[in-house]
Parts: structure tokens; C-alpha cells; sequence
């Protein structure tokens, strides 16, 4: 490639930008642009440039471009909503802080450390710093801005309540987990991990949110506690910080438990929406029962009572789809049990070194079985020296029969709340898991934990439910 002055006649010459090619055996040229117009300096440079040599640097030096568009639409609506004020004045360092933390979190979530090192100006990745004219920070700074966060999370928190709630509103409540790194947390205790991470030390947080899933509290407890302990904490929130006395709380089996509802429900005078174990869903459908599988003949939902609930009202529902999961999902582990049953018939039988002994074989037999749970499915022989199996037919018929059936439980009245709003709203749960992934696993990253300190800790998580506070708005926005 290279500059041609070409002349012509009485005319200035045209100047052209050229390049040489092989077509065959010969060598053509042709033209890539006419630089006629161009300014003789500005040729000039050009050519040097063509020829490998260096050229004087222009008046304009860009020294770094940082992103700005993901953090205009997150502090955008950080400022929409509101969230600014609510944290505190404008111009108060520690709040200014908060908000940088959690607009960060969503923008690109991190440790303390390192997003200090995203805000500070010298190491910035986006615009935020500059936005909220930070200057410089380190990371003792959002340690002590995440002090003064939890502090303020009473206030904050009822605050959205007013914003959001309003007497007999319906409310979901949830309880998830999320396991720590290191030893010496006060709340880390070792339980039921829905990470499935049995080894880890971990804690328990509850999260409370709109019927639309708008997250508005949340609650950190130690890693052993139950479901159902947590509830009646949440009650206290909603009637005595949030000012609520007419509230319907939503929440699965496993949280409104019976006892629940006896002990601390009725008690404080609110309504419930939850669902029914197995078990109490087998004695409604047992014989003479109030759950007939005739109801569902011509229609998928039925509203049945029974003196077994007195006051209350069952809203017996079905869903094809999932009835036909669960017996799959039957089949499979009936079929793969067999199949390591099935090993254990062969120990017992081989010519060298068979199984012996009914202790012996009762514990294979049973860490079979407990794997995946099957011990109902199967009816047992063990003798010292054999074992056979055969599948328990009468009772796999009786589950799969209600297959896919769900059975809610209210006390709200029909004129409240109707049988199919009423499935509805059991359903916005749906919600408040969406919140937990987003939280624990797709966007914000609650987790790893690193915290130390208890109140480092419920920063952290409260910081992290302000952030999908954010995100849900901007989904709604969106949608």
C-alpha cells in the first residue's frame, strides 16, 4: 500500500492511495482512495505512517474510557425509587458509600476489597466512583459504611413496608441458606444446606417480600435453625415495626407447619396461606375420606372441607404435568434401586465368598434403600444367608394415585379471597425463589462469605437484598 501523485495536464495532480497485487503472474494496481482533498500534512503522516515510521503524537491523548451505561441504568434507578434518600442524606459519606456498594453489587459483584478497587479513581472499571464523587477509598471505608448500613436496616426496611404494604395485604416469606468460608463466624453453625455443601459451616436468612416478589426485609438466623423457627420473628417485624395488624402470610409446608399455625399464628390474629403434607394428604384421600379422585374428572381444582381442619377452607388442586413428572421420576428410582438390590442378591449367591450373615446384608440392603429413599416401595426377605426383594405394588398404586395432587390450606374466607386467587397466590413463592437465585447463585453473588463479625454478616446479606431490590424494579421496568 502506498501514496501516488498522478498528474494532470494544467490540473493539481491527483493524489491516490494504492496497493499492489498478484493476479496470475502479473502484478496490477489499483486504487483505494483518492486523497486529493486531503490537507498536505495530513498526506504527509500518511505516508510515514505506510513507510514504518514514527509519528509526532496529536494534541488529543486518550488516557482511559471507563463503561458508563450499566451504571446510568442501575443508579438511574437507584435515584427512581428513591433508595438514595431512603439511605440517608445525599452528601453523608457513609450512606454515599452504601448506595456505591450497592449499585456495585449489581453492576459487577465482588468482595469489599476489590470493590474498592473498582470505586477508587487511580483503579475505577466504570464510572460509579466518579458519579457519586468518592475520591479516594480503601476497603476500611466499606467496612465502616457497611456498619453504619446494618445499623440503619430497622429503619430502611420499614421504610419499603410503608412504601409497599398496606393492611390485608398478602406477604410471602421464605427461608433459604448459604454456607461461609472460615470457622469463626458466631452464626455459622453446620444444617440443613440447600448448597448442599453438608461439610461447610453456614447460615440461615429469611427473606420477606411482596405478593409481586419486591423483596422488602430480611433476616440473617445461626445455620441450624429451623423453618418454622424463624416465623415468629416475621411476625413481630410486620405487626410491631412495620405497624401491620391485618397481614396474609404465604409460606410453603415446611415453614407454616400445624404447630405453627396453633402457636403463633392464631395467636397474633393473622391469616395464612400454606399447603398440606403427604401424610395429611393421604388421610383426606383415604377411605371415606373428603378428597374423592371422582372430583377431578371434569376439572383440575376442587374446594372440600373436613373436621380435620375446622374453619378452614382445602382447596384441592391438580396438575397433569406433574403428575406425570413425579411417576417418571418413580419409575427411574424404583428401576435403579432394583438394580442395586439386585447386586446384593448376586453377593449372597456367588460361589466364592458369598454374603452371610442378616446383620451383614441389612446394612447393605438399608444404605440402598436410604439413598434414595425407597424403603416403602419394597417388601424384604433377609435371612443369614439370602435376601430377596419384590416391589410393594398396593402401596406404589396408592402414591401414584395422587400423583400431582396439592392440598392448600387457608382460613381466609371465600369472599376475601377466592379458591383460584387463592392458588394464585400460593404460587407467588415462585417469587421469592427467583429472589434466592438471583441472590445465592445468577446475579448478586451472596456467596462465598468471607465475613468474620455477626454484624458484617447481616450487612452483607442486607446489602445484597437492597441490590435485588434494585433488580426487581428494573425487571418490572423492563417487563
Amino acid at each position: 500500500m502506498y501514496v501516488t501523485h498522478v498528474p494532470n495536464r494544467s490540473s493539481p495532480p491527483a493524489i491516490l492511495l494504492r496497493e499492489s497485487y498478484r493476479d496470475g503472474e502479473r502484478v496490477r494496481t489499483r486504487t483505494l482512495a483518492n486523497l486529493s482533498s486531503w490537507p498536505p500534512a495530513k498526506i504527509a503522516a500518511l505516508q510515514a505512517v505506510l513507510r514504518g515510521q514514527a509519528v509526532a503524537p496529536s494534541a488529543l491523548v486518550i488516557r482511559r474510557s471507563l463503561p458508563h451505561g450499566h451504571v446510568a441504568a442501575v443508579l438511574g434507578t437507584a435515584r427512581r425509587i428513591g433508595l438514595d434518600r431512603l439511605l440517608g442524606q445525599a452528601d453523608a459519606r457513609p450512606a454515599t458509600l452504601a448506595l456505591a456498594m450497592i449499585v456495585a453489587r449489581v453492576i459487577d459483584p465482588a468482595s469489599k476489597l476489590a470493590t474498592a478497587a473498582q470505586l477508587a479513581p487511580d483503579t475505577a472499571t466504570s464510572t460509579l466512583g466518579e458519579l457519586l464523587d468518592l475520591g479516594s477509598l480503601d476497603q476500611d471505608d466499606l467496612y465502616a459504611a457497611l456498619d453504619w448500613l446494618v445499623a440503619q436496616q430497622a429503619r430502611i426496611e420499614a421504610a419499603l413496608a410503608r412504601r409497599h404494604l398496606r393492611e390485608g395485604t398478602l406477604v410471602l416469606y421464605d427461608v433459604t441458606s448459604s454456607y461461609l468460608e472460615g470457622r469463626h463466624c458466631e452464626l455459622a453453625r453446620h444444617g440443613y444446606s440447600r448448597d448442599g455443601k453438608r461439610d461447610k459451616l453456614q447460615i440461615v436468612f429469611g427473606l420477606i417480600c411482596t405478593a409481586a416478589g419486591c423483596p422488602l426485609a430480611v433476616e440473617v438466623f445461626e445455620g441450624n435453625t429451623a423453618d418454622p423457627a424463624t416465623l415468629a420473628s416475621q411476625i413481630a417485624k410486620l405487626k410491631q415495626r412495620f405497624g401491620l395488624q391485618r397481614v396474609v402470610l404465604v409460606g410453603d409446608r415446611g415453614m407454616i407447619t400445624a404447630a405453627r399455625i396453633e402457636e403463633t399464628l392464631r395467636p397474633a390474629g393473622l391469616d395464612w396461606i400454606t399447603t398440606l403434607r403427604a401424610p395429611q394428604i393421604q388421610a383426606l384421600a383415604g377411605d371415606g375420606g373428603p378428597l374423592q379422585l371422582s372430583l377431578f374428572d371434569q376439572r383440575d381444582m376442587a374446594e372440600i372441607t373436613s373436621p380435620d381442619f375446622p374453619g378452614e377452607r382445602l382447596i384441592v388442586c391438580r396438575n397433569p404435568l406433574l403428575a406425570a413428572e413425579r411417576a417418571r421420576k418413580r419409575q427411574d428410582l424404583l428401576r435403579a434401586t432394583e438394580a442395586e438390590l439386585a447386586r446384593i442378591v448376586a453377593a449372597t449367591r456367588r460361589a466364592r465368598k458369598p454374603l452371610r450373615g442378616r446383620d451383614k446384608i441389612g446394612l447393605r440392603v438399608g444404605a440402598v434403600l436410604d439413598h434414595r429413599h425407597m424403603a416403602k416401595h419394597f417388601v424384604l426377605t433377609i435371612t443369614d444367608d439370602g435376601f430377596s426383594f419384590s416391589r410393594n405394588l398396593d402401596g406404589i398404586a396408592a402414591e401414584a394415585a395422587l400423583d400431582g395432587i396439592y392440598v392448600l390450606r387457608t382460613a381466609l374466607p371465600a369472599q376475601t379471597l377466592d379458591a383460584a386467587a387463592t392458588v394464585r397466590a400460593y404460587k407467588g413463592l415462585a417469587h421469592a425463589e427467583r429472589a434466592f437465585r438471583s441472590l445465592k447463585i445468577s446475579d448478586l453473588e451472596v456467596r462465598p462469605i468471607y465475613h468474620r463479625r455477626a454484624r458484617r454478616v447481616r450487612a452483607h446479606v442486607f446489602l445484597c437484598m437492597l441490590a435485588y431490590h434494585i433488580e426487581w424494579h428494573m425487571r418490572a421496568r423492563l417487563a
